[in-house]
């Protein structure tokens, strides 16, 4: 950041504003506090608009509304804002998209400030990934992303630890790296592990570190993750496949906030965020043995879920001209789609979410640069994909049929079962029943059946059952079932 670089101060003359003008000048830079639009169209008029950003508190944008924006967009160089608050960024951010916004919690803190306004210097000199944007935000404008970036702005500021949930590809460390750049910790270190990715007899000495000698082919002493993130972040991908043994370790660590190198008596203290993430089913794992509860619940302390590309196709235009972008920024070709071509995309499943459509766009730039593809140019199985898909929608039996005991409702074309039917015996028996228990075993059996369905999986079976997932963890455990002895 240049020395002496102006910063505009808008609010009116009390302690906060005092403060900020002496912080700024303690970061070597020139404050210039205006107290309203008058004062600021004073500073444009002698031509001197050569500011760094502009520093605002949410009650003053509230105050000046649209004014203000307008202000600021019409100088010659339009101007980063920095909206100090506690609860993220106001919602006329969302409309003045064209315009570099950035949020810093207060109070404010001299390292966060550092780090915003190198952000916005980014800006100044025509870097910016995304104008309105943070470098790594996720892009999306459904109702789901939607959903997915007010979590965010909300856990950002606080250290509690995140557990982030997903299918493969739906961009869990994306987010990880958005939350860690809003946070306090954005001028330290961001460091991803994979667990799944490091063998497990290598990982503690990854995660922690190890003195020298402390097994074969230590020839010197390493630091491991946690050191390199002390400050920061420590973003664990791939949790879901940690070993039970590195589990006990990782606890040990978050309980604690203290670990050994490997090979080393001396314990050292961290001060690191633990951002998780897994696309494996959590729940189902601790029912088989395989995840610790008491980690789980360590880490689960704000669960976010990233939703599926299947789930969101009203972004499919939003990611494409996101991710073309980001290819041209790396000296790819831009390229563009027709209607067409657009309509056979929104028809797919997308299995590997937005890591798949990003692959399909770089071989497209690759065969097609510079040109508009049409649905003829894309692959095969991009372009003909069915309408609706097998299970997506409910197939019910005609009102006047009869189903038998266990019969499926087969869609002729598809060949697959979508519901099953189990007939239950109307008739009360002479002696009677005991009803709870009569209701118990129909229950017990149709979750065998729908986790024989979805193959085990917790989260597909508690959707064809229509439950939420934690429902139906819950029955599993009432019932002693385990999704690995359904069937």
């Amino acid at each position: 950041m240049a020395d002496e670089a102006k910063v505009i101060v808008i609010g009116p003359t009390d302690v906060e504003s005092s403060d900020l003008v002496t912080l700024l000048r303690f970061l070597d830079l020139e404050p210039i506090h205006v107290r309203n639009l008058a004062e600021l169209r004073q500073w444009a008029a002698h031509g001197d608009t050569d500011f760094l950003a502009v520093l605002v508190g949410r009650d003053t944008i509230y105050a000046l509304g649209t004014e203000l924006v307008t202000e600021l967009r019409g100088m010659r160089q339009p101007l980063p804002i920095i909206c100090l608050s506690r609860d993220g960024l106001p919602k006329i951010a969302e409309s003045s998209g064209d315009l570099a916004w950035f949020h810093l919690d207060t109070p404010v803190k001299q390292r966060r400030l550092s780090a915003v306004l190198d952000q916005a210097q980014n800006v100044r000199n025509g870097h910016p990934t995304q104008p309105g944007t943070h470098r790594f935000r996720p892009s999306g404008t459904s109702a789901a992303m939607r959903a997915v970036h007010r979590l965010i702005e909300q856990v950002a500021p606080f250290d509690s630890n995140v557990l982030i949930l997903g299918e493969s590809g739906t961009g869990k460390e994306m987010v990880a790296r958005h939350i860690h750049e809003l946070s306090d910790r954005a001028g330290h270190p961001f460091v991803p592990v994979n667990c799944g990715a490091i063998p497990a007899d290598l990982l503690e000495s990854e995660l922690f570190g190890h003195e020298k000698g402390a097994f074969t082919g230590a020839l010197s002493t390493r630091l491991g993750r946690f050191e390199f993130a002390e400050g920061g972040t420590l973003f664990l991908d791939e949790i879901g496949d940690m070993s039970l043994q590195m589990q006990v370790k990782l606890l040990r660590v978050l309980q604690e906030r203290s670990f050994e190198r490997v090979g080393s008596n001396r314990t050292l203290d961290c001060n690191v965020r633990i951002i998780a993430a897994t696309h494996r089913d959590l729940d189902a794992a601790m029912l088989e043995g395989r995840f610790r509860e008491d980690l789980y619940y360590r880490l689960n302390v704000f669960p976010l879920e990233m939703p599926p590309l299947r789930e969101r196709l009203d972004d499919l235009p939003v990611l494409i001209e996101h991710l073309v972008q980001r290819q041209s920024q790396s000296g790819g070709r831009r390229i563009q789609f027709d209607a067409g071509a657009m309509h056979a995309l929104a028809r797919n499943r997308w299995p590997g979410n937005v890591r798949e459509l990003a692959n399909l766009l770089e071989r497209l730039a690759i065969l097609f640069p510079s040109r508009t593809i049409t649905a003829a140019d894309l692959p095969d199985r991009y372009r003909s994909a069915p309408a609706t898909w097998p299970g997506e929608q409910t197939v019910a039996a005609p009102a006047a049929a009869v189903a038998p005991p266990c019969a499926s409702v087969v869609p002729p074309e598809t060949g697959e079962p979508t519901v099953i039917y189990e007939m239950l015996e109307t008739m009360l028996p002479r002696g009677g029943i005991d009803l709870k228990d009569h209701l118990s075993a129909i229950e017990m059996g149709l979750i065998r059946k729908a986790l024989a369905e979805a193959d085990g999986t917790v989260a597909e079976a508690a959707r064809l059952l229509r439950i939420r997932r934690t429902t139906l963890v819950e029955k599993l455990r009432k019932y002693r079932l385990s999704a690995l002895t359904i069937n």
